[in-house]
């Protein structure tokens, strides 16, 4: 099959799109408004993109009838906001947070999570979240009915048995995060494998100037 996406209904399209990328992590997002009042809200359309400098990206699109999000809203006035990820621990919570809810509500409250104070940024971390990075806006990028957020992460906090001893490697019987296919239909990482580059084929890479790349043991 085709398709032309200069003619495509923007419906079709998002169809098409997130049902063949995926699975897409979960941004569970915290902000705050301008009152004090915390927001929560749950992003599939993000992912990391950088480590120098550390950057994530979030795209989020207007309500139905052109008016902007909290979410957006709060990043655009604040420039501050907290990234975190999702395991089963938190999935119904997340999924709460998703409702549509007034401006006054505060979603993390109403889900039945706890709120704590972040160390660089004003909103709010989720205590219950296996992973939090708080972020400054690096940049912003508007369409129509879409704004892209580029975030510099300024702090991360990670439960302490998501990583090993050292504090280097996840451990992916203890972190399992969960992801967005399509729909209502998500996915666990609790399944996971290795993939090695063939060693006889490496040497491209050293002639490349990447060096000799040492095979690195995952935790477990």
């Amino acid at each position: 099959m085709e398709f032309d996406f200069a003619e495509l209904p923007a419906q079709d399209r998002y169809r098409l799109l997130v049902s063949f990328v995926a699975p897409r992590p979960i941004a569970l997002v915290t902000t705050v408004d301008a009152h004090g009042c915390n927001n929560a809200a749950p992003m599939s359309f993000f992912n990391v993109f950088s480590q120098e400098p550390p950057l994530v990206i979030l795209g989020m699109q207007t309500r139905p009838d052109g008016t902007v999000k909290d979410t957006v809203a709060n990043i655009k006035r604040s420039g501050e906001f907290v990234v975190h990820m999702v395991d089963m621990s938190i999935a119904q919570e997340m999924i709460v947070t998703g409702i549509n809810f007034p401006s006054d509500i505060d979603e993390i409250e109403f889900a039945g999570l706890t709120s704590v104070p972040s160390v660089k940024v004003t909103p709010p971390r989720i205590k219950e979240a296996p992973c939090a990075m708080e972020c400054r806006v690096a940049q912003t990028i508007d369409y129509e009915r879409r704004t892209i957020v580029l975030g510099e992460v300024v702090q991360m906090h990670v439960r302490d048995e998501c990583l090993d001893e050292r504090g280097r490697y996840v451990r992916p019987e203890v972190y399992q995060p969960i992801a967005r296919l399509h729909a209502d239909n998500y996915i666990v990482a609790d399944r996971q494998f290795v993939l090695k580059k063939p060693t006889d084929l490496l040497h491209h890479e050293e002639a490349a100037g990447y060096g000799e790349r040492k095979p690195e043991k995952l935790p477990g």
